[in-house]
């Protein structure tokens, strides 16, 4: 068995609606019959992995696998379901996964959901390793396995912040996007993005966390403030700490000046002996280092979120409880065991590690690792309630006094932060520290939640929701609104149509297209960005006010949507291009592919389908948001339908006027004649671009002024929708040239080409190498009996093929098809050919170029006419000479 790629698809996609993977494995052999046939491969696989045998499988029933297995199926489909139960056992509770075979091959795709990435992939790989050890009957170790898989999940999971706050974006429809494998989330789309790593948000200043992380410069400001903390000295060597011992006076603390989750502290320290143990221990962590008088309590994180106290935690040291038969470090042991407990932060308790300093804590209580205590004993491990090194925590939220609250408003507010851990020593919470001689003992830029989430005493806090509300108050814009557009013809004047009308509004708009990323008026990013890392760098702008994303066929495939929900999903079009391309063979593959588009739009928002188009009822059947359909008549049968419901929204062409009608009212809304684009109402295509647009517009609330505005200012040039419909007058002939690469755009531009007056129609010709052969011939044929004239070119990006080898399959349909062959040029290159056409061409006729890179097609347009306005200068100041000297020879005469 063989693994030939992995992909990620990190957003909707055609395969579900979740994040999944796609691994493309070949089976080999393993393809000549069922896992059942294989010796005692079925026994292995459930004596290791029983849960397997109750998944539900496609039966949809619990156990319905089992089932599968005794009847028998294929190794690739056991591998999926591997792959989901390893997943399971590390607590990601993913369900969904599909296995396919690809045509007649030993390959098979294996899809499978993940939460996880990095553990996901790595599951995809060592399930293969095992499904084929136990086909093999090769000893594999498991055991080994599972701790790798477990280092995988502990070290690239978000931690238990992060991932709290990314669960409760998910649940309050806030979009979120994990940055890379850290704890960086990115809340929101455009102008209302907002990025925060676990606790700490774009909204606190690197001032303000800097003077966090400095212990003294904190201490100093909250002083400042009358605000109780404990007195100290900064201190760099040994001889400072013990002369600053003795002005502060025993008990102390030592600590580094800047340093977190309680390392290099030492509490409680009652002599000489022990402040250089101390000293040398904090100095590990910092140059500097805090002696500062003890202050006797308990240990309190209050987490202020905004100007509200949040949630109180009582942190206490790991401690063990004897038995009178277990030693201490039996006891650890005992309760490391504790499901709860896990490394580091993967759990709501960390494992209790028995190291140098909680060896030392022992030893200055009398005790050792080998201690047994008796029954109801208990010890604490460390001095400091730290989560991060064993402790745990009690709610206390509701407890503290509101004088102690205001304390930590204030030290927050002094700080110049939005959240905060402030941390409290206090007998009693419930008491104001001024009267139980409590003191605010340090202020945390980045808290960890976890205490507060998972209590070991008490109820939860829901401190993510707090912490959202504060980002996203009630009322404001989680997401700027967003518009998708997809279809086989038409995306990019769509799009630039939907952009330029927003624009009027004043809106900076953002949008992906064939031609580039823009951000107003501004290209970021020149050529083709359809696709959903294009989609994502419009999102993440924060500069953006509204975002138009063209989205292509090839992006939806191979990467999915690079956005989460869309207010308007348009759906143009569908009709036979890239077939037999990533697994799409058929219109209705097709149809399923683009209708991502449409599927992946808010329950509020507008779906945008065309009545005209023969899909458009199996695209129907998916949406679930509103509809609004566009024909270029009334007489179709599914626009009637649509339109007799009196909620839904329809815009449609009558006697050359287009229309909406909603509410029961019909609205005349512009002329044909006034949509410049549609050239007085004979571009076909233009007009379904422009009832597409309209359409999408009514779906984002335009005003309709503000639409009738945007339709009649939007020119067919080079400046507004460049390689679309583009005409350029040669002085005694014109040139046209567009971006249609298949027989629907073909018939489009040569139906309007027909319709204007031209004296002969030339094209220059040529389509992508990945097209089918059919697709070519069916071109070549409708070219044969449309131009006069026919230069065949290719493109750059054969795309798979030999050069010659497009022109030749069109040189030979045209010929076919009844063109002359003295008719017919073959010029393999796009600009020569364009040369050699205007060169060759007669008064009056009408050339188009179907090209494949538009900024040389230009350039050889305006060098024609310079040269042209160059020689006709010439011959003008020639004709003027020579009558000169006609009138100065009259003259003598």
């Amino acid at each position: 068995m063989q693994i030939q790629s992995i992909y990620c698809f990190k957003g909707r996609n055609i395969y579900s609606h979740q994040p999944v993977i796609r691994m493309v494995v070949d089976i080999g052999k393993y393809e000549e019959g069922p896992t059942k046939d294989i010796p005692g491969f079925n026994k292995k696989l459930l004596e290791f992995f029983p849960e397997i045998a109750e998944h539900t499988c496609g039966v949809g029933y619990v156990g319905g696998f089992g089932e599968r297995l005794i009847e028998g199926t294929y190794i690739g489909h056991v591998a999926e379901h591997l792959i989901i139960a390893i997943q399971n056992r590390f607590g990601y509770y993913v369900k969904y996964g599909k296995t396919r075979q690809i045509g007649n091959t030993s390959k098979y795709y294996i899809i499978y959901e993940y939460s996880n990435e990095a553990f996901a992939v790595e599951c995809g790989r060592k399930a293969i390793e095992i499904v084929e050890a136990f086909a093999e009957g090769n000893p594999i170790d498991l055991e080994k396995i599972m701790k790798e898989l477990k280092y995988i999940s502990s070290d690239t999971d978000m931690g238990p912040s992060t991932k709290a706050i990314y669960l409760a974006a998910k649940r309050r429809g806030i979009p979120v996007t994990r940055i890379g494998d850290g704890s960086i989330l990115r809340l929101g789309y455009g102008k209302y993005t907002r990025v925060i790593q676990a606790s700490l948000t774009d909204g606190s200043s690197c001032i303000a966390v800097d003077i966090a992380s400095d212990k003294q410069m904190t201490k100093k400001l909250l002083m400042d403030n009358n605000i109780p903390v404990p007195y100290g000295v900064v201190v760099r060597t040994e001889q400072e700490a013990f002369e600053a011992a003795a002005k502060v006076g025993y008990p102390l603390v030592i600590k580094p000046i800047d340093s977190n989750q309680g390392k290099g502290v030492t509490v409680n320290i009652c002599s000489e002996d022990k402040i250089r143990v101390a000293f040398t221990e904090a100095r590990k962590y910092s140059k500097k280092v805090i002696v500062e008088k003890y202050v006797c309590g308990k240990d309190y994180r209050v987490l202020v979120v905004g100007e509200k106290v949040c949630a109180v935690a009582e942190r206490r040291p790991p401690r063990v409880t004897g038995d009178g038969m277990s030693t201490i470090a039996q006891l650890v042991e005992y309760e490391n065991a504790n499901p709860l407990r896990g490394e580091d932060h993967e759990k709501p308790l960390t494992l209790i590690k028995l190291d140098d300093i909680s060896l030392n804590y022992l030893k200055t209580q009398g005790y050792s690792p080998d201690t047994i205590l008796e029954p109801g004993q208990t010890v604490n491990l460390r001095q400091n309630g730290n989560l991060s090194t064993g402790g745990t925590a009690k709610n206390c939220t509701r407890e503290i006094h509101p004088k102690n609250a205001q304390y930590a408003l204030a030290a927050v507010k002094a700080m110049g932060l939005d959240i905060a851990g402030v941390d409290f020593s206090a007998q009693d919470i419930s008491i104001p520290i001024d009267n139980n001689r409590g003191a605010i003992i340090e202020v945390n830029a980045a808290p960890g939640l976890r205490m507060h989430l998972h209590p070991s005493e008490g109820e939860s806090v829901n401190v993510a929701d707090a912490i959202l509300d504060m980002m996203y108050p009630q009322n404001k814009p989680v997401s700027i609104p967003v518009a998708a557009v997809t279809g086989t013809n038409g995306k990019t004047t769509t799009t630039r149509l939907i952009r330029h009308t927003l624009s009027l509004m004043g809106y900076n708009v953002g949008m992906t297209s064939t031609s580039g990323i823009y951000i107003g008026d501004k290209c970021v990013q020149k050529g083709d960005n359809t696709g959903p890392v294009s989609a994502e760098v419009i999102l993440a702008n924060k500069e953006v006010d509204i975002a138009v994303l063209e989205t292509a066929r090839g992006g939806i495939v191979r990467r999915g949507l690079g956005y989460d929900l869309a207010d308007v999903g348009v759906l143009i079009n569908i009709s036979d291009d890239h077939l037999g391309i990533d697994g799409i063979n058929t219109i209705e593959d097709l149809a399923k592919t683009k209708a991502l588009v449409v599927e992946a739009v808010k329950h509020d928002g507008y779906a945008v389908l065309n009545a005209d188009d023969g899909m458009t009822p199996y695209i129907l059947e998916r949406t679930r948001s509103n509809v609004i359909m566009f024909s270029r008549g009334v007489s179709n049968p599914l626009f009637k339908r649509h339109c007799k419901n009196p909620k839904n929204i329809s815009v449609y062409v009558r006697d050359s006027y287009i229309w909406i009608q909603r509410n029961n009212k019909k609205i005349p809304l512009i002329g044909l004649d006034d949509i410049p684009i549609t050239f007085g109402g004979i571009v076909d295509c233009n007009i379904e671009n422009s009832l597409a647009a309209i359409s999408a517009l009514i779906g984002l609330n335009v005003p309709l002024d503000i639409i009738v505005k945007g339709m009649s200012t939007f020119q067919p040039d080079t400046e507004l929708n460049p390689g679309r419909f583009n005409i350029f007058d040669m002085g005694t002939f014109k040139v046209m040239i567009d971006y249609s690469h298949n027989i629907a755009g073909y018939s489009a531009v040569v139906k309007f080409m027909q319709r204007v007056k031209a004296k002969r129609l030339v094209g220059i010709i040529g389509m992508p190498g990945d097209r089918q052969d059919s697709n070519l011939k069916e071109v070549g044929e409708l070219c044969a009996n449309s131009f006069h004239k026919i230069y065949v070119k290719e493109d750059i990006d054969l795309r798979g093929r030999r050069r010659g080898e497009v022109a030749d399959i069109f040189e030979q349909s045209i010929i076919n098809a009844g063109a002359k062959r003295e008719n017919v040029e073959i010029i393999y290159s796009e600009t020569e050919a364009l040369e050699k056409a205007m060169l060759d061409a007669q008064p009056g006729d009408l050339i188009a170029l179907f090209y494949e890179e538009f900024d040389p097609a230009i350039q050889v347009i305006n060098r024609f006419k310079q040269e042209q306005e160059h020689a006709n200068e010439l011959l003008e100041g020639s004709l003027n000479a020579s009558i000169k000297n006609m009138e100065q020879f009259s003259t003598k005469s």
